[in-house]
């Protein structure tokens, strides 16, 4: 008898098993969110940034609440980025950072925002033929500074904040470098006061960039011109003092 109920026991528990084995292979099935997901994920792999646009964007739309949707919502800001879309990329950063003040990744929104703005101030066709654009609106550009400077103040330890400190090294380079074509541009009109306060702008706000040089030397071209020698004078000398080896010098004496 005993013999009996262990096997009717194990017989029941086996059945039992077996009963709960479909529910079980339910649970580990992958659902649809992360099985487009996962496409979504391998078509970044591949470089196929248009196919995964197309699947985040069903995502985004079709599973707007789940434990994938932030995650779906950032990958859509990178493929915009990546596909060129500015203004889609920026305003899903808006829009994901106005939402989620206190998320995880707020830190990889704001690198990104830097990114798609530097993208923006940028000439693809301009920078492949080796055209100097410095003279370009440097709207986007000081946007994108902003944004990296925003991300290293609040976020100094993010793994994202050190290529935004030497991006933010090249932008101001380059906002001098407007202000010095603008310079240019006032001294060929002969409009010398405006271009020596342009001059004067970059030392004030881009004295740590190699433009510097080039600033003093507008300046005190620019203060010859006026016949204010004294300013003229203090130009030179602060240009020989940082920059003894100038070759601007040659041309002021």
């Amino acid at each position: 008898m005993k013999f009996r109920l262990i096997v009717a026991c194990v017989t029941l528990m086996t059945l039992s098993a077996c009963s709960s084995s479909p529910d079980e292979f339910e649970n580990t099935r992958m659902t649809d969110i992360e099985v487009g997901y996962e496409r979504a994920q391998q078509a970044i792999q591949a470089g196929n940034f248009s196919s995964a646009l197309q699947t985040l964007e069903a995502l985004n739309t079709r599973f707007p609440f789940g434990p994938l949707t932030h995650q779906i919502q950032l990958d859509l800001i990178y493929v915009y980025y990546k596909t060129g879309d500015i203004d889609k990329s920026l305003a899903a950063i808006d829009r994901f950072t106005r939402l989620n003040p206190n998320h995880q990744s707020v830190d990889y929104a704001l690198y990104m925002r830097g990114l798609t703005n530097e993208r923006a101030a940028e000439n693809l066709f301009q920078d492949l033929v080796g055209i100097d654009r410095s003279d370009r609106d440097p709207t986007k550009a000081r946007e994108a500074f902003d944004d990296y400077a925003e991300l290293v103040r609040r976020f100094p330890d993010s793994k994202y904040s050190a290529d935004a400190r030497q991006r933010m090294i090249g932008i101001k380079s380059r906002l001098a470098r407007h202000e010095l074509a603008v310079a240019q541009y006032y001294m060929k009109r002969e409009a010398f006061l405006a271009a020596a306060n342009r001059g004067k702008y970059v030392l004030e706000n881009f004295s740590d960039t190699p433009e510097a040089e080039h600033a003093l030397a507008v300046m005190a071209e620019a203060y010859r011109s006026l016949e204010l020698t004294e300013l003229y004078a203090d130009a030179v000398a602060t240009l020989k003092h940082n920059f003894p080896r100038s070759d601007y010098l040659s041309k002021l004496d």
